[in-house]
């Protein structure tokens, strides 16, 4: 990988775009086989003092790198703008084509962000998708920028009150495309329940589903709201407000055709964000739990019969690298799911 750099203090947003424009024409001059990437802009907001962290989390996102980065850095009392533009590129070779990604990162100070949409304007590139990201709550700036965006990249379980950060998100949603990480690390839950209930013989224990037991880290309730609103969507059951436990958890209902499903969300002690387990338990006998293992997931299955079978779902969770690469390619796609799914989650915290 090679780069080249710029950078110039006590800059303005049109310097910078100049400077940009500069390296591209100098590069594609030096080297006829090298081609700007010209797919996803991604404007990344954060407080100057975490802005090292956030960079490395962008750094392992893998191929899913945002062709252009703007990162903006909220410092204390600054009144001027800083400034540093990175082009980097693999030489190719033989007959291959290196692809360039260019990366800014702009130092400001907060009296900046109710004019951000000025600042970040002249340096996106123009007619591709723009995605945001704003992990230390700056919605200042969010609201000025929401006009000149696509896609809002936010992560529902970073607030402390999961009622709260669903309602954000639902907000957000009428004015751009959400993705939300808090969804995202329910996705390797949600697809392993799906294909458990795709047999025939097996899609009819579907509507004799009892109970759905969560367990999820105790900062990730969000992430278990929503798939338990996804259950809730997909199979048309009308959620009902989940009552707290005195710190074990919330445990309520849901009503379906012929019934009711209980639902219980239960904190559960692990380092990694999100779920930690699910049991989906129906009238039958018959019932299945997923739960978080080293290399996947760990299944277990109990028949009517009482017979009972485990067995390891290998690669089933990306980890937060993952999650933060997959939340970016998110941005070029769209989940109809998720509205639905946050909609009947809020249905939980009435």
């Amino acid at each position: 990988m090679s780069e080249d750099l710029w950078s110039e203090r006590d800059t303005n947003p049109d310097a910078i775009a100049e400077a940009l424009r500069d390296m591209l024409r100098e590069r594609c001059a030096a080297d006829r086989a090298l081609a700007p990437a010209r797919v996803l802009n991604l404007i990344v907001i954060v407080d100057r003092d975490w802005k090292g962290e956030i960079a490395n989390r962008l750094e392992r996102v893998g191929r899913y790198h945002a062709s252009r980065t703007i990162l903006c850095a909220v410092e204390g009392t600054r009144q001027t703008l800083d400034a540093v533009a990175v082009m980097s590129y693999d030489e190719p070779t033989g007959s291959t084509i290196g692809v360039m990604r260019e990366r800014v990162e702009i130092d400001m100070g907060p009296e900046q962000l109710s004019r951000i949409d000025a600042i970040v304007d002249p340096v996106l590139m123009p007619e591709v998708p723009t995605m945001l990201w704003s992990p230390h709550r700056h919605d200042q700036a969010v609201q000025a920028l929401l006009p000149m965006i696509d896609v809002l990249l936010l992560d529902s379980d970073d607030l402390d009150e999961p009622d709260a950060a669903l309602a954000r998100a639902r907000e957000l949603l009428r004015s751009a495309y959400v993705v939300d990480l808090a969804w995202l690390r329910t996705t390797p839950w949600r697809e392993r329940l799906a294909a458990s209930f795709d047999p025939p013989q097996r899609m009819a224990a579907l509507e004799r589903i009892a109970e759905v037991s969560v367990r999820h880290r105790p900062s990730s309730r969000a992430s278990a709201l929503l798939l338990a609103g996804w259950l809730s969507s997909r199979l048309s059951w009308d959620p009902q407000t989940l009552a707290s436990m005195d710190g074990a958890g919330l445990r309520g209902g849901a009503l379906r055709v012929g019934g009711e499903v209980q639902i219980a969300l239960e904190p559960f002690a692990q380092e990694a964000p999100g779920l930690a387990g699910v049991t989906v338990s129906c009238e039958t006998g018959f019932s299945l739990s997923l739960d978080r293992a080293s290399g996947g997931l760990r299944a277990k299955e109990r028949s009517p019969d009482g017979e009972e079978r485990t067995w390891q779902v290998l690669g089933a969770s990306r980890g937060e690298g993952g999650i933060l690469g997959e939340g970016v390619r998110q941005a070029l796609l769209r989940d109809p799911t998720y509205g639905p799914a946050l909609d009947a989650g809020r249905g939980f915290c009435r």
